[in-house]
């Protein structure tokens, strides 16, 4: 491990699951039942996972170039905030905290986004779960699948039907995503994924559907959800798919859940 890191580093991948989209104050300040929540996985680098393709890896390359490969020590929260502003200065649309916030912060993380708290760019409250047992468990039950990266040129903001109700259920699937972790509910983990997936085909149909995406999103989607309990992309335009199952998922890549700073 030592070669590889010496490659790619050693500062986490990031896996979001269920909510995303609600770290974005365009969406949450259109949240009628706040806060609403989603989930981030700080995830070992143990393999060099693709770029453009939901796993933060653009945060990730900042965070390289500003701490030279490895996440500095200090207060998490100032060190997101850090991050944020180096990747984010000047940007006319920034991208989301919640990538900071899942290379930094160790273990499975719920973010509670409120637009009334810091103008709903950083969490209101973060919960976090460093329990091993439960750690085991999650990357025993989901499982990673390459489908194709973002196309250059792609942009998931084309379409925007902020329907507040479906907002609101989208940051209901961030809330019962976690709950489902922390229980070890392997059933109620798949539908909080297959739920968001609904939140984001109606909010912003772009995320899955779109002239650039050459891959049948839904289509590939649908036979996953079909088969096991839940599936999910792990961002906007495919990257990697996520499924729930007790079961091996053929062709699929296993992880590790980061647990110490």
């Amino acid at each position: 491990m030592q070669a590889l890191a010496r490659v790619i580093g050693r500062i986490p991948y990031r896996l979001a699951l269920a909510g995303g989209w609600i770290d974005q104050p365009f969406v949450s300040r259109l949240n009628p039942e706040p806060p609403g929540s989603m989930v981030v996985v700080s995830v070992e680098p143990r393999v060099r996972f693709k770029e453009r393709a939901g796993l933060a890896t653009g945060t990730r390359a900042v965070a390289m170039a500003l701490w030279k490969g490895r996440l500095p020590h200090g207060d998490p929260a100032g060190l997101v905030r850090r991050l944020y502003q180096a990747e984010n200065a000047g940007k006319a649309q920034p991208s989301g905290s919640q990538d900071m916030i899942g290379l930094i912060y160790p273990g499975i993380n719920r973010l509670d986004y409120d637009i009334r708290a810091h103008e709903g760019v950083f969490p209101a409250h973060i919960e976090t779960i460093t329990s091993r047992r439960v750690a085991r468990w999650l990357e025993r039950v989901l499982h990673i699948l390459p489908v194709a990266p973002r196309p250059e040129g792609y942009n998931p903001l084309g379409r925007q039907c902020l329907s507040p109700r479906w907002i609101a259920r989208l940051g209901q699937s961030g809330r019962d995503c976690f709950e489902s972790i922390r229980r070890m509910d392997l059933e109620g983990l798949g539908a909080s994924m297959n739920e968001c997936m609904a939140c984001w085909s109606h909010l912003l149909p772009d995320t899955v559907e779109h002239p650039l995406i050459t891959t049948d999103l839904p289509a590939l989607l649908r036979a996953y959800q079909n088969q096991y309990p839940g599936a999910m992309y792990s961002g906007c335009g495919g990257g990697y798919l996520l499924v729930a199952s007790a079961q091996p998922v053929p062709g699929a890549l296993k992880f590790q859940v980061r647990l110490n700073d």
